[in-house]
């Protein structure tokens, strides 16, 4: 099986991203600069941010290529401190003092620096959490806002600034006298770059690199607090900041930040907002980078070179390289079992042969089904792996490995589906006629009749799964099917690695307050925003929920809202969780909410059909 870990081995290809980038830091008529590397959750940004900090610096952090210091930050390690922005330049601050040939030549520079950094630290916390005598201790050195900040808590009663520093809006209140002296808070910034400048003409190197990678795992919160860190930065000569995130996410995070702060009857909101946050992107990231989507033949080449990974001992090195020297003199055709037969062993050659030749018949569903997207075919490949595993331990006979690889695209690419022929299978010892007739009608291309008679089975994408090899009619599906139990039972396996900013998102969705707030969180967050690989994450996450809670009516609220704004599979999903709920428990007063979707969306009567005869609430839909 394969760790899930970012890693600077190329298996991809994305060397070539690197090198660009590397290019461009390397070029001191572009510095200062940030760079946004930018792709989907699992698109490979980690491996590439690896690969630049490596090429730049070595792995030992403090070596210094070409005069240049190289910072690696995860930004998620900041997530549970109070202050993310401060902990952030406090840490950058700190590995200056610590390096084993700059730390004594910057000392002094490194202490003023974080004293400065301590009353950012104070200023954010809004005197919550540090009492007044306390900060002025703390900061002994002093800084141009401290008299300001004295001087106007000294012209208050006693009694009042107690209560205002004590309450929920003492942040709110250190912040108001702060921005009545918007000149002196422009003054510390401008000293604290100065400062911080100096110490890198100091310190020798020519040059300051620092990563940030896993900023999309943050909250958003934290996500702007390490943005406006960065900031600081901006102007400071010799330095250039690389970012990895989600781009989607970060917007989301500005979007969360600064939507409260829009201006009232200034035109649009929603494009008001959508001004601020592209304003803002473009002020702090100069040069954005998208990593693409893998295509068809990279999908291939990266599961042949993991299979050669897990099998291979000492010939892999070889085969990597060899890879390295394909991609450079044709980076469009496939790396495959051909090209590295002949750096193999027989015994080698006999462990990678089938799973090369499955590779190569399923890469394109593989693709399309996991959006191209490495970390979900690397699990993709674990789970199967497993599942194989299993069928040896279990001693299952007759069984095609093929056939598994098929049914597991299924699985992953629409849950609903895959659920449908477990249903449809188990009634029939395992060989349902509905696969015959969806076989034969997509090898006759009759999408007329497909859409007719399996109108959830009728898109493309499932259309291309039904045509290819190998075929599903008159195999029995019984042990396919015990195999992935832990599928049907639970509804997302590896919970854990389920992206942050989805969980905070079906979060969202099941406590959301009363009122008509769910309608535009699901059309904002859910139908505008996800792809479909995280629809049917918070989907299966949702069906979870209600599982394990069918008397919520909140979650079926949820539900719903999808369903009446056509959020793709929500009918399906919500179909498929009926038969296996207490339907005694379901609210009647969901009555309203489905009459008002039903308006929305005519097709959500084939829901309403699925309710049993003499429930509450189906009584409740039938009344006249």
């Amino acid at each position: 099986m394969w760790s899930d870990n970012e890693t600077s081995e190329d298996l991809l290809g994305f060397k070539v991203h690197a090198d660009l980038l590397i290019d461009v830091i390397k070029d001191d008529s572009v510095l200062p600069v940030t760079i946004g590397v930018f792709g989907d959750w699992g698109s490979g940004k980690s491996s590439i941010l690896k690969i630049i900090s490596e090429s730049l610096s070595g792995k030992d952090e403090d070596d210094l290529l070409d005069e240049t210091l190289v910072l690696y930050f995860n930004g998620w390690i900041f997530e549970g401190y109070d202050d993310a922005k401060a902990a952030l330049l406090q840490t950058i601050i700190e590995r200056f003092e610590k390096h084993k040939t700059l730390g004594n030549k910057i000392k002094d520079k490194a202490r003023g620096l974080l004293r400065s950094v301590d009353w950012m630290r104070v200023a954010s916390l809004g005197f919550k959490n540090v009492i007044v005598p306390g900060a002025a201790a703390l900061l002994s050195g002093g800084t141009s806002l401290i008299p300001h900040l004295v001087s106007k808590l000294a012209g208050i009663n006693g009694t009042e600034l107690a209560a205002k520093l004590s309450g929920d809006g003492a942040e709110d209140f250190i912040k108001g006298i702060i921005k009545e002296s918007p000149e002196e808070e422009s003054k510390l910034v401008r000293e604290f770059r100065d400062e911080f400048e100096d110490m890198i003409d100091k310190s020798g190197i020519k040059k300051l690199v620092v990563i940030i990678d896993d900023l999309d795992r943050c909250s958003p919160e934290r996500i702007i607090e390490n943005l406006e860190a960065i900031k600081l930065f901006l102007n400071v000569k010799n330095t250039a900041f690389v970012i990895g995130a989600d781009p989607r996410i970060v917007r989301h995070a500005i979007e969360h930040r600064y939507k409260t702060n829009a201006i009232e009857n200034a035109g649009d909101k929603a494009t008001q907002n959508k001004r601020i946050v592209n304003d803002y992107l473009e002020k702090l990231i100069q040069i954005p980078y998208n990593l693409p989507r893998l295509s068809d033949s990279e999908v291939e080449t990266y599961m042949t070179l993991l299979f050669c990974k897990l099998y291979l001992d000492v010939s892999f090195e070889n085969v990597h390289t060899s890879f390295a020297k394909h991609r450079e003199q044709n980076r469009y055709s496939v790396f495959g079992f051909a090209d590295i037969e002949a750096m193999v062993t027989d015994e080698e050659k006999e462990k990678l042969q089938g799973n090369l030749s499955l590779i190569a018949s399923l890469a394109p569903i593989i693709t399309e089904g996991l959006n191209g997207n490495p970390r979900q075919i690397k699990r993709f490949l674990n789970t199967y792996t497993l599942r194989n595993r299993l069928v040896k331990i279990a001693k299952l006979g007759d069984f095609k490995q093929d056939v598994l690889a098929k049914l597991m695209v299924l699985e992953y690419a629409a849950p609903p589906l895959f659920r449908q022929l477990y249903e449809w299978q188990a009634g029939k010892n395992g060989e349902p006629s509905e696969i015959v007739d969806l076989e034969e009608l997509a090898d006759e291309k009759d999408l007329e009749t497909i859409k007719t008679r399996f109108k959830d089975w009728s898109e493309e994408s499932i259309i291309r799964w039904l045509a290819v090899s190998p075929r599903l009619t008159g195999v029995d599906l019984r042990d396919y099917y015990w195999i992935s139990r832990d599928k049907l039972e639970s509804s997302l396996s590896g919970a854990s690695l389920v992206p942050v900013h989805l969980r905070n998102l079906v979060k969202s969705l099941l406590e959301y307050p009363a009122g008509s707030v769910v309608e535009k969180l699901v059309k904002d967050e859910v139908k505008d925003r996800l792809n479909g690989a995280e629809t049917e994450i918070v989907l299966q996450l949702l069906e979870k929920a209600l599982i394990k809670h069918p008397e919520n009516s909140k979650i079926h609220k949820v539900f719903i809202e999808m369903m009446a704004v056509s959020v793709p599979q929500a009918d399906q999903v919500y179909k498929a969780i009926l038969p296996r709920i207490d339907q005694n428990v379901i609210p009647f007063s969901l009555r309203s909410e489905f009459q008002i979707a039903e308006r929305k969306n005519p097709e959500i009567k084939n829901v309403i059909k699925a309710f049993k005869k003499g429930t509450s609430i189906y009584n409740a839909l039938n009344q006249k």
